[in-house]
């Protein structure tokens, strides 16, 4: 294996169906989901649904996200003294820059606000990762680099994200790409936040380990004219299974960030047949956005808390799991997980 195992040591999720891990977990683990109408109207004179986040207040704007972002790092961090938390550097994700409708100055204010919301300044090695998607996947990866200087035990993870504004939806909108009466082939936006507590993995305690982190380039992406056939979602997977010395067949299951849209299912199974050269009589995809909605860069954090949550309370279909995502612009990553227990 090539590159420092991490271990995921504690984690935390905002969501439409959970303002808590185990809630959220939970509720996706039973499938539930709970889409209700904003206050935006689509081009057919519907008003658009979504999973909106309900806190104590409506806040809106880089306000909800930073109250957010600050719940999932309140839960991530339950366990640490908070004289520990200004040691540890904080890895943000939040949406690509060139999103349609990305809020302004988000990179310039949003982490003074969650500094603000906590009472705390994070580590001077801190960043702001604006890659969507696959921010998660970056971000631990930059946790590996973080983890191998001197002093710092433990790296945080948070992601924040909300497609709830009208600059995006109206965007999606005129790109046909929302699920609504009259279109099946769409998603329903999102939002929330979540947290992950990294550390570098030892022999023996109970934990879901990070293996191999994979990356790669999606000439055809969805915006494209070019015909997909998931090369850069391969190149990914190869190259996370390759670090972590593994095989797909020796995956148990897939858990990945699909929403809706048929492109990113046709990609997912495109890249399996590309990837997968034994027979598996059983190969189960899980998609978490089903119950949370399209929520840009929460989508990473959603997908290793219900990987940790599954092993941990033995409802996993195995200790092995492919995580996988994917940016309209093209950027693919990949992750591979594995589960040791006590």
């Amino acid at each position: 294996m090539s590159g420092m195992p991490l271990a995921i040591r504690k984690t935390g999720l905002v969501t439409s169906v959970g303002l808590s891990a185990p809630a959220a977990c939970a509720a996706m683990r039973a499938k539930i989901t709970n889409p209700s109408e904003t206050r935006f109207i689509d081009s057919t004179g519907q008003w658009i649904m979504a999973h909106q986040v309900a806190l104590e207040q409506p806040w809106r704007g880089i306000e909800k996200l930073a109250r957010m972002a600050a719940l999932a790092i309140d839960e991530a961090l339950v366990e640490l003294p908070r004289t520990e938390w200004p040691k540890l550097p904080l890895l943000l994700c939040v949406a690509e820059r060139d999103r349609p409708g990305r809020l302004q100055n988000l990179d310039d204010h949003l982490f003074g606000m969650i500094e603000t919301e906590l009472g705390m300044h994070f580590h001077a090695g801190s960043a702001i990762v604006p890659q969507g998607r696959v921010s998660v996947a970056l971000a631990l990866a930059q946790a590996r680099h973080l983890l191998a200087r001197p002093g710092i035990g433990r790296v945080l993870i948070a992601a924040t994200d909300s497609l709830l504004n009208w600059p995006t939806l109206s965007h999606y909108d005129r790109q046909s790409r929302l699920l609504t009466e009259v279109n099946s082939n769409g998603f329903i936006p999102g939002e929330g936040a979540g947290a992950l507590l990294v550390e570098p993995a030892d022999q023996d305690s109970q934990a879901l380990l990070v293996g191999g982190i994979g990356f790669g380039k999606e000439a055809a992406h969805i915006d494209s004219e070019e015909p997909l056939r998931a090369e850069g979602l391969s190149a990914a997977i190869k190259s996370a299974l390759g670090q972590a010395g593994l095989q797909m067949h020796d995956m148990s299951f897939r858990i990945t960030d699909v929403s809706g849209e048929q492109y990113y299912f046709k990609e997912a199974a495109l890249a399996l047949s590309r990837t997968l050269r034994q027979r598996k009589t059983a190969f189960d995809i899980w998609h978490p956005a089903e119950c949370t909605g399209e929520a840009g860069a929460l989508v990473g954090a959603s997908v290793i808390a219900v990987a940790d949550t599954a092993c941990r309370k033995d409802y996993a279909n195995g200790p092995a799991i492919l995580a996988h995502m994917a940016n309209d612009g093209g950027q693919r990553a990949a992750v591979t997980l594995h589960y040791r227990g006590a």
